[in-house]
């Protein structure tokens, strides 16, 4: 189930204009715009969304205390909002996908025009 529901969450990611599939460590797809990472999807077999859940830390925080067992601050850059939500758990199908269509929101308003998709 888990997986898919990861392999939605891919495509969806991927539907956005401009989005392109990378694997820069070898561990995991990640979604970009431009230059940009907006969405870490993990693999099949370990299904997550690494987002940016909001424009500070403050706000991304009300995810971790409204799913405490299925959401937490993304490592390293976290302190800029970015969370890690578990794909399968108590966070309905239809907010990861409003995550990822916000984080991609906030990266794409970032990027130098230069990179952004054409529209």
């Amino acid at each position: 189930m888990a997986a898919s529901a990861w392999s939605k969450l891919k495509a969806h990611a991927l539907a956005k204009p401009g989005a392109w599939e990378d694997d820069p460590w070898g561990d995991g797809v990640v979604v970009k715009v431009g230059s940009r990472i907006f969405a870490f999807l993990g693999t099949p077999d370990n299904p997550h969304v690494g987002v940016k859940a909001a424009a500070s830390r403050d706000e991304a925080d009300e995810w971790l205390a409204r799913y405490p067992a299925d959401a937490a601050v993304m490592p390293y850059i976290g302190r800029s909002g970015w969370n890690t939500y578990r794909v399968g758990g108590a966070i309905p199908h239809d907010e990861l996908i409003e995550t990822i269509d916000l984080s991609y929101d906030l990266v794409l308003s970032k990027l130098p025009k230069r990179e952004r998709p054409p529209g």
